[in-house]
């Protein structure tokens, strides 16, 4: 019937976007994104693995080591203006201020004494 269509070229309506393809040519086909690394998220609710998979991959998270933390997240646990002046900058005001709080919730345990055996 196109043959008789006035509507637009010949061309357009050839097998191009319409192909079937046979079942040799699917199979050899490569899958898309089939199995891709990383692709399911621990804490998906919406994630679509079985229970029993969601625990398998629980029991392996315990067994590996904690990850490395990086230089300057240890030092902002010691003293939380130490990463600026790593840096040589001045430290945030935030930084000052948790600084100013560690130092007197130290100074008032000194003063309460030792607590417990040691």
């Amino acid at each position: 019937m196109s043959s008789n269509s006035n509507v637009g070229d010949h061309r357009t309506y050839e097998a191009g976007d319409q192909r079937n393809y046979s079942k040799g040519e699917k199979q050899e086909a490569e899958r898309y994104k089939e199995g891709q690394p990383h692709s399911h998220l621990a804490q998906d609710s919406k994630d679509e693995r079985s229970i029993a998979n969601k625990l398998g991959r629980e029991e392996k998270r315990q067994n590996e080591p904690e990850p490395e933390k990086d230089m300057e997240t240890k030092q902002s646990k010691i003293d939380p203006t130490l990463p600026a002046k790593a840096h040589g900058n001045e430290p945030s005001s935030g930084a000052k201020k948790d600084k100013e709080i560690e130092d007197e919730e130290a100074e008032m345990l000194k003063k309460k004494g030792a607590f417990g055996p040691q």
